[in-house]
């Protein structure tokens, strides 16, 4: 999927929501545990809820590849039931150099056919560019993180008085295909937010900490808005564990009809 297909996507649904498909046997509905597997269970039936108003899935891969080859079978039967429209985020957070980083891409790419990789650019240019030789695929680096240790390196300060984070994005936008290239910003972090769409004024965000950690989505609106809508907001938990009942996915589907009303009304308001 390029960006005017995402793009087109967004206009479509009247919405820029990405649902975190995040399962953990110890949250999920009990009755699912009945199933022979409970995880591609759980993921279809929050899938079949939300559909209709998200625009990406986002596995986070650290739930799957806990539980060893049946968690990989569960991610690939998720993937293969996403409906193919929807864009697809593997969250997995890697980050390493040269053919390690080319096997993760071709994991993630090729054996699951992900649209997108999260990785961690903090190792630099030889950490990145392997997953570019992957054509019309995403890479999605960190940018800025909204947990409290960002503060240890992140948020720290170089000699020419920029933040780390600042000189780590500035420094990507050689290394990267600037139309296949997101930047995860987190959405606690209201203050930063506008340098990161400064630094990077068309990309496309990934906006994780609405909802359940406590980020504003018209803060996210105010400061990382862009001519293209520019942003990609998760909701996790918020949406997938709204119940744990029999029916739970009549509260799951509320939970994503409500974020993708207010969402709606921001793009009428900004004439998308």
């Amino acid at each position: 999927m390029n960006k005017q297909e995402l793009i087109q996507q967004i206009r479509k649904k009247s919405s820029f929501l990405c649902v975190g498909l995040d399962p953990d046997l110890n949250r999920i509905p009990q009755h699912l545990l009945a199933y022979e597997d409970p995880i591609y269970e759980f993921n279809k039936r929050i899938i079949d809820a939300t559909k209709d108003y998200c625009v990406a899935y986002k596995p986070n891969i650290a739930f799957y590849e806990c539980m060893g080859i049946q968690g990989w079978e569960s991610l690939r039967k998720t993937l293969e039931y996403i409906p193919e429209e929807i864009f697809t985020i593997a969250d997995a957070k890697r980050g390493d150099i040269g053919n390690t980083s080319k096997m993760y891409a071709s994991t993630f790419f090729e054996s699951f056919n992900f649209d997108s990789i999260t990785i961690s650019p903090y190792m630099g240019r030889d950490s990145v560019e392997p997953y570019f030789e992957f054509t019309k695929k995403w890479v999605i680096l960190l940018g800025l993180t909204s947990n409290e240790g960002a503060e240890d390196v992140q948020l720290k300060k170089n000699d020419k008085g920029e933040f780390i984070f600042e000189e780590v994005v500035r420094s990507s936008k050689a290394w990267v295909d600037q139309d296949y290239t997101m930047y995860v910003v987190g959405a606690t972090r209201g203050e930063y937010m506008k340098k990161m769409r400064d630094l990077v004024p068309e990309a496309f965000f990934l906006v994780p900490g609405v909802g359940a950690q406590g980020g504003s989505l018209e803060d996210v609106v105010k400061y990382c808005w862009n001519d293209d809508c520019g942003l990609l907001v998760n909701s996790s938990r918020g949406i997938i564990y709204a119940d744990s009942g029999m029916k739970f996915e009549s509260e799951v589907e509320k939970a994503a009809k409500d974020i993708q009303t207010k969402m709606s009304e921001i793009l009428s308001d900004k004439k998308f």
